[in-house]
């Protein structure tokens, strides 16, 4: 569904806002990564993937074949980059397998936010610890990943506290999380792009 913001000198289409927002993304990423992502962005938004702060239920099958088509590509070829991918549609079990064989700061923490999705708090909070000072960690801006998975965990078992719902708690931990994957994504590219 289409909104519209008053902008003063007429109305523009909230999604178009979000096409440039995902348009930016892409533009940071290599450009084999950009390009071999193109059919799962436009299955899948960044504007409406991650929408849930923990997982309950498998992935569109839809997604799953669209991620398996798009991994053929060679950019895609990196553990690293194949970890945020599955994670990205949700689907934690493929996320988990990739990020056990990743023995890095960057695999731990894809790892970190696939047991906090799923609501394995205390073991997400250890693979955080592994991964030390992450030069992603100070680009997300605004970012604690420890505070990040503790109001996670309030806000689930507390999610009656209409309080916490009226004044956005939930929204912006889903943004949050959005700009969590998205920048460690576009570092994850850079560094390990296959």
């Amino acid at each position: 569904m289409d909104r519209f913001i008053d902008v003063g000198n007429g109305l523009i289409y909230f999604h178009i806002l979000k096409l440039r927002k995902q348009e930016m993304i892409m533009n940071k990423l290599p450009s084999q990564v950009s390009e071999a992502l193109v059919p799962l962005f436009e299955e899948l938004p960044l504007s409406r993937a991650l929408e849930c702060l923990i997982v309950n239920g498998a992935s569109q099958p839809a997604l799953v074949d669209c991620v398996e088509s798009v991994l053929q590509d060679r950019a895609l070829d990196s553990p690293i980059l194949q970890a945020g991918i599955w994670l990205f549609i949700d689907d934690l079990d493929r996320s988990h397998q990739i990020c056990q064989g990743i023995d890095n700061a960057t695999g731990s923490f894809w790892h970190g936010i696939m047991h906090r999705r799923e609501g394995d708090f205390s073991n997400s909070h250890y693979w955080f610890n592994q991964v030390g000072d992450h030069p992603a960690i100070s680009a997300v801006g605004g970012y604690d990943p420890h505070k990040y998975i503790q109001a996670v965990e309030t806000l689930s078992v507390d999610t009656e506290d209409v309080d916490k719902l009226e004044t956005g708690v939930e929204s912006d931990l889903i943004n949050l999380q959005r700009r969590e994957w998205e920048t460690l994504f576009i570092w994850s590219a850079t560094e390990y792009q296959g």
